[in-house]
């Protein structure tokens, strides 16, 4: 598998370098994600692929991957949009979405790809696995030099990303191909460090429990004593993740206000 990635063109806070997507060449090429819409990722399109897109698979809803799409379906009106349903999320990119389903087998021109179900950043996330080449696009599931966030007041959830990792891992990837960052080459090994770090966070939260019943933010403040500013917000969403994939398992419990260890 040898895909074109083209930048999106969206540096930010929450985006780090921005977005790739990725265009796999054929009579019918087909990008992976569609990016923000910016004009300069529709004029990569173009100059990788003239007639535009066949097919645009859309890894999640997140606006960073699903807004170009009334961009890229303006430009090029025969391109098809296919991602997981989010109804409420996907009604604000007005393209006429296809359904995929997990399992489904999408063609290109360098064969098949397989929608692997991998919610946990967002219920609709999708991997697509290219088994030839035991390569995998991993969406927002991996990023190289980082961790993923887990927007748990927003669709995420820490317990179903934690499986999604377990899931890629029995696949055994060669290659990872993410929405941000440089390609992975032993995805493997990020995810052992991935599930390695979830759970020295976890021991992190219930020793902060240990002197509880405490909020959300008494335990960020705990855990992350020297954070500032903007990531303060997202440093709280990770501790929410935890907190509730503790509940799920019986280990936490809250009032609604603060949280303590026990069922």
């Amino acid at each position: 598998m040898t895909p074109t990635p083209l930048h999106a063109g969206n540096p930010g806070p929450f985006t780090g370098e921005g977005n790739w997507a990725y265009l796999i060449h054929g009579p019918q090429p087909v990008l992976i994600d569609a990016g923000v819409g910016h004009a300069s990722h529709l004029d990569a399109i173009d100059a990788a692929s003239p007639g535009g897109p066949a097919r645009v698979l859309v890894t999640h809803a997140h606006s960073d991957h699903a807004s170009g799409a009334p961009a890229i379906h303006a430009r090029w009106p025969a391109a098809q949009f296919l991602k997981m349903p989010w109804p409420e999320r996907d009604a604000k990119h007005a393209v006429p979405w296809q359904v995929i389903r997990p399992g489904d087998r999408l063609p290109t021109g360098e064969g098949d790809l397989e929608a692997i179900h991998t919610p946990g950043h967002s219920p609709d996330h999708l991997a697509f696995w290219h088994e030839a080449s035991r390569a995998v696009f991993v969406g927002d599931l991996l990023v190289a030099g980082t961790t993923v966030f887990i927007p748990a007041s927003d669709g995420g959830s820490l317990t179903e990303y934690l499986r999604s990792l377990h899931r890629l891992l029995e696949l055994k990837p060669l290659r990872a191909w993410p929405a941000h960052g440089p390609v992975i080459d032993d995805p493997e090994a990020l995810i052992r460090h991935y599930l390695d770090h979830r759970h020295q966070r976890e021991l992190q939260v219930l020793a902060a429990l240990e002197s509880g019943p405490l909020t959300v933010e008494r335990i960020t403040e705990a855990i992350y004593q020297r954070l500032t500013g903007a990531l303060t917000p997202m440093a709280r969403e990770s501790v929410l993740a935890h907190l509730r994939k503790l509940e799920d398992e019986g280990r936490a419990r809250s009032d609604g206000s603060q949280w303590t260890t026990g069922p």
